[in-house]
């Protein structure tokens, strides 16, 4: 009875969280590729394609604001070439900011790839991760 209780309140955290962090649909842009840490210092890097979102997150790195420091999305299970020591990433159509977020979508970097299997069920429902240590450290400079 228990496990089953977990199940439904995984699928309805999930089902709240989505409601709340779907994205809007966005216009076209280069892809801009920026570097996260936790407190764990590791570092991740996001695909941002959103031209509003890659402002917020030049903006963040320049200090010209501290609203929503901290980066969520829904995690693929497979590695990105632009961040090949990690076997997910963040989609990138899901990637946003927030300053608060539910504890069930939070983990730190190496403890989402230690746990990767474990990750859609009752370990980050819906597969969105919300990091609540994240924050951006610098952009890459784009590829030529």
């Amino acid at each position: 009875m228990r496990r089953t209780l977990t199940r439904i309140l995984a699928a309805l955290v999930a089902a709240a969280t989505l409601g709340v962090v779907a994205p809007a649909p966005a216009q076209a842009a280069s892809p801009a590729y920026f570097v996260i840490t936790d407190i764990t210092r590791e570092q991740f890097v996001v695909q941002l394609t959103d031209p509003g979102k890659i402002q917020h997150a030049r903006d963040l790195l320049s200090g010209t604001t501290t609203d929503r420091p901290h980066v969520y999305g829904r995690i693929a299970k497979a590695p990105a070439s632009y961040n090949p020591r990690w076997s997910y990433h963040l989609r990138a159509d899901t990637v946003d900011f927030f300053d608060v977020a539910i504890e069930v979508c939070d983990a730190t970097i190496p403890y989402v790839e230690d746990h990767l299997d474990e990750a859609g069920g009752a370990f980050l429902p819906g597969l969105i991760w919300c990091p609540w240590t994240s924050r951006l450290i610098r952009e890459l400079p784009a590829a030529s």
